[in-house]
């Protein structure tokens, strides 16, 4: 996950506490609205991923909703622009297609809704 978050920081600025936050949200989200065993083989084949999740699991409020307007609102919540957000979205998702395949990554997010709209 290291090579991730470095990605982020440098390709669109943020810093390091801030990327791991975002990718544990995005990782969350995409186990929690996606096809399990695609998501789980995607979790699987990124090193520490489950650990980035968990940091995040949790940590909703108590105004938490769900779906891909969830996880934008958690994402700016952490402290993301609306620019940023969609960056962030596309490294996470340019990485784990580079990392499990194209084909994986695809699946899981034409069976989530929305989320094609920002990858």
């Amino acid at each position: 996950m290291d090579e991730l978050i470095q990605r982020l920081v440098a390709n669109v600025g943020i810093d390091k506490a801030t990327a791991e936050k975002a990718v544990g949200i995005i990782l969350g989200f995409l186990k929690k609205e996606g096809p399990p065993e695609r998501v789980q083989a995607l979790i699987d084949g990124l090193p520490g991923a489950e650990a980035l999740i968990q940091s995040q699991a949790g940590d909703g409020g108590m105004f938490a909703m769900g779906g891909i307007m969830g996880v934008g609102t958690k994402l700016m919540g952490a402290g993301l622009s609306m620019g940023q957000v969609q960056a962030v979205t596309k490294e996470v998702i340019g990485f784990t297609r580079e990392k499990v395949g194209d084909d994986a990554v695809g699946e899981i997010v034409a069976a989530i809704p929305g989320l094609s709209q920002f990858v």
